[in-house]
């Protein structure tokens, strides 16, 4: 879908989501959460069910395969037990997208600073950062617990905007989920859905009111090519 946006706007930095975003993670959360199950004699799910929801984060895969909640008195031991599971098979089957190290490469090429804004816990997302050797790249990365609040608040993509040194207004923030666009939205960014993400099948994301919907990671590039790289004189 084409953006819906003034042609005199331009675009300077891109900000990315990471799980169902930039990498495809869900295998590697699935067999975490599949090993909880088993040991708390739970049947297994299928990689499928897990998908819809592995954008929402540890809490929610927890309260489908467990049905528990943040109040039970066995959450906070049985969830930390998945999280340092996942920690030591993080990078076992995680990928990128497709096309996605195509578009991380146009952004280098053009001196457009790229950055991530994710929920995801700081030890989880720089470890397996370094698995796929790519550490070095993102001028910046805000985790879930860098800031006081994380998304759908708005302020850990104002924060990356102003370590990019940019204003939200000429940034991009790329996600799956309902709460990425509302973030980017408050923040001031403009913000495109990724669509071949972890996207619920139950969810419209159109009703969203994103500035642009993407079914592959490639399209960025185009959508990156309907607007100057700098304010016209």
């Amino acid at each position: 879908m084409q953006p819906k946006l003034n042609k005199m706007n331009s675009i300077r930095a891109v900000l990315f989501d990471l799980d169902g975003t930039l990498l495809d993670t869900v295998s590697d959360l699935a067999y975490a959460l599949n090993r909880v199950c088993k040991e708390q004699g739970r049947p297994e799910l299928p990689i499928s069910a897990i998908r819809q929801i592995a954008s929402l984060g540890s809490r929610a895969m927890l309260k489908l395969a467990l049905g528990l909640g943040e109040n039970d008195k066995n959450f906070n031991v049985i969830r930390e037990y998945f999280l340092a599971l996942y920690e030591e098979h993080l990078a076992d089957s995680t990928r990128f997208f497709p096309n996605v190290e195509i578009v991380l490469a146009h952004l280098d090429a053009n001196n457009i600073p790229w950055g991530i804004v994710t929920n995801k816990l700081t030890r989880h997302t720089l470890a397996l950062l370094k698995a796929l050797h790519i550490d070095h790249r993102p001028a910046c990365v805000i985790c879930g617990d860098s800031l006081p609040t994380y998304k759908p608040d708005p302020e850990p993509i104002r924060y990356a905007c102003q370590l990019l040194q940019q204003h939200p207004a000429h940034c991009i923030y790329v996600g799956d989920a309902v709460t990425d666009v509302t973030a980017s939205k408050a923040a001031g960014a403009k913000s495109l859905v990724a669509l071949y993400g972890y996207i619920h099948a139950d969810d419209d994301p159109f009703t969203w009111q994103a500035d642009g919907y993407i079914h592959d990671s490639i399209e960025i590039i185009h959508w990156l090519a309907q607007f100057p790289l700098h304010e016209p004189t």
